[in-house]
C-alpha cells in the first residue's frame, strides 16, 4: 500500500502554528477553525510519525523535528505564491500579480510615489510589495524583483545597477543647539549616535575601515532604518540618512560630511526566467527609470 504524502495545506498549517505559537492564533492567521488546525498538525504528525509540538507556559512549542521542517515548508509557500502570481497573467499580457521586495527605507520612503506612477498606467498590474531588510531568496521566487543595497551573487539573475546613493551624517537642528557638533570620528564620542543592533551587509565597508559603527557605539540601537530616520528627525542623536531624503528637510544638519561618507549601491534584480514575463519587465522598466532618477537627485 503506497504511503499517501502529507499535503501542502498541512505544512501551511504547520507554518501557521510555529509562527503564531498556539492552535487559536494560527487558526485566526488562516482563517480556518481551531479544531481544523488541531486535525492538520494530528494529521502531519501521524503522517511523519514525530511529535511537532509540546505544550508549554508560552503555548505550543515547536520540537526540533518541526524546526527542521520550517526551511522546507517555506519554499513550499514560496512556491506555492509563485504559482499564483504566475497564474494571474498571460506572460505577454499587461495584467497579472508582480511581487517586488525592498528594503525597509526604501519601501517607505521612495516606492510610494514610484508605484502610484505605475499603477495610473498599468491598473491591471497587481503589485504586492515585502519590505524587509533580509536578502529575500529570488530563486526560490520570494518575489520576482527585488531592489537591493549590494551586488547580487547568485546566478540565473538579471541584475542591473542603478547609481549609489550617498549616506551621510545628520542630526536635528535641536539636537545641534543642545550639543553642538563633533568636529571629527574622535569627538563624536561623547555624542549620541544612532544605529544598528545588527548590522547589514552593506555597512561592513565602514566597519573594516575603522568607522565607529560596533554595536557598543551606539547609544540608540534599531535594525528598523525607518525608526533610525525618525529619530534623526526628532533630534535623538546623529544617525546616517539617505542624501536623497535628508535634503528635503532644511532641519536636518549635516555631520562631518568631509570625513564620514558612505557611497550605498542600488541594484534592482529579477529571476531571468521572468524576462518573457510582459508585467513583470514593464515594473522592472520603470522601477528601473525613477530609482536612477531618485538616485541623480542630488
Amino acid at each position: 500500500m503506497n504511503k499517501i504524502e502529507p499535503g501542502w495545506e498541512l505544512y501551511r498549517t504547520l507554518l501557521a502554528v510555529v509562527r503564531e505559537g498556539s492552535l487559536s492564533g494560527a487558526a485566526r492567521a488562516l482563517g480556518l477553525t481551531q479544531p481544523t488546525v488541531g486535525r492538520h498538525i494530528d494529521a502531519l504528525e501521524a503522517a511523519l510519525g514525530a511529535a511537532l509540538f509540546t505544550r508549554s507556559q508560552g503555548g505550543l512549542a515547536p520540537t526540533d523535528g518541526a524546526l527542521a521542517l520550517v526551511p522546507h515548508a517555506e519554499a513550499m509557500e514560496s512556491a506555492s505564491a509563485a504559482l499564483v502570481r504566475a497564474a494571474s497573467g498571460e506572460a505577454e499580457e499587461a495584467r497579472g500579480t508582480v511581487r517586488v521586495t525592498a528594503s525597509e527605507i526604501i519601501g517607505v520612503e521612495v516606492l510610494p510615489g514610484i508605484l502610484a506612477r505605475f499603477r495610473e498606467a498599468h491598473p491591471q498590474i497587481d503589485i504586492e510589495v515585502l519590505l524587509s531588510n533580509r536578502m529575500e531568496n529570488l530563486l526560490r521566487r520570494d518575489a520576482d524583483i527585488a531592489v537591493r543595497m549590494v551586488r547580487p551573487e547568485q546566478d540565473a539573475l538579471i541584475a542591473r545597477k542603478i547609481g549609489e546613493i550617498p549616506v551621510l551624517l545628520y542630526a536635528h537642528r535641536r539636537y545641534v543647539e543642545r550639543h553642538g557638533l563633533p568636529a571629527s570620528i574622535d569627538d563624536i564620542e561623547g555624542h549620541t549616535l544612532i544605529g544598528y543592533d545588527n548590522p547589514p551587509a552593506y555597512m561592513r565597508k565602514l566597519i573594516e575601515e575603522g568607522y565607529p559603527t560596533a554595536r557598543d557605539a551606539f547609544g540608540i540601537r534599531t535594525d528598523n532604518e525607518i525608526a533610525q530616520l525618525a529619530m534623526v528627525r526628532a533630534g535623538v542623536g546623529i544617525g546616517g540618512a539617505q542624501m536623497q531624503l535628508a535634503m528635503h528637510n532644511a532641519d536636518l544638519v549635516p555631520v562631518m560630511h568631509n570625513t564620514v561618507r558612505f557611497p550605498m549601491e542600488v541594484w534592482l534584480v529579477m529571476h531571468e526566467n521572468l524576462k518573457m514575463s510582459r508585467r513583470v519587465r514593464l515594473l522592472f522598466d520603470h522601477l528601473a527609470e525613477h530609482l536612477g532618477a531618485y538616485v541623480a537627485s542630488v
